[in-house]
Formats: structure tokens, sequence, C-alpha cells
């Protein structure tokens, strides 16, 4: 957790904001940070880390301590599944074959 990770201003606002609605997950079921440490086998400080949105803990801790939280790690499915400028792009680069036309006996 030492390491400085250099991150857009735009991706360290949306970490902090994911790392304070996981806290605010715990804290809504009323669970303290030993135990999801616990659960998750991290330690305290890396999810005291995770909660303030830091981007030097791994992908694979904050869905650790996601699944800690009652198996929240599910929601990480939901990240990209209704890609709909993606799909958009796609259906616009598919060819449309074109049929030849009837031909007059």
């Amino acid at each position: 957790m030492g390491k400085k990770i250099i991150i857009s201003p735009s991706i360290q606002r949306i970490l902090q904001r994911m790392g304070e609605q996981i806290k605010l997950a715990r804290l809504r079921r009323n669970i303290p940070v030993e135990i999801i440490a616990d659960r998750a086998g991290l330690g305290r400080t890396t999810v005291w880390a995770i909660e303030k949105g830091s981007p030097s803990v791994s992908m694979g801790a904050y869905a650790k301590t996601l699944h800690a939280i009652e198996g929240m790690d599910k929601d990480l499915l939901l990240i990209c599944k209704d890609d709909k400028k993606g799909r958009l792009m796609q259906d616009l680069s598919l060819t449309v074959a074109h049929r030849a036309s009837k031909r007059k006996k």
C-alpha cells in the first residue's frame, strides 16, 4: 500500500465516492472494521484505505471487502453490463447483406 499511484482527479473522486459508499454499507449494517477485515482476510488498515478510496489497493481487495459486507461483491457484475454506447457502436459497424434484385423472366 505504500506505492504512489498517479491517477486523474476524476478517477480519484470516483474511488473516494466508492470508498464512502462501502463504508456507509458497513456502518448501516453495524459491522465493525475488524469483522470485515477478518472475513475478507485483510488487515484493518487495508479496509480503512478502501473506505478512503485508495487507488493503491488491489481490485481483489475491494471485491473481498464487498463480499465481507454480506455478499455485496455481486454488485461488481453490474459494471459495464448495460453498455449502451458500446452496443450502438457495434450495431453501427455491422454490415448489412444486400440481396440481389429479383430478375424478371
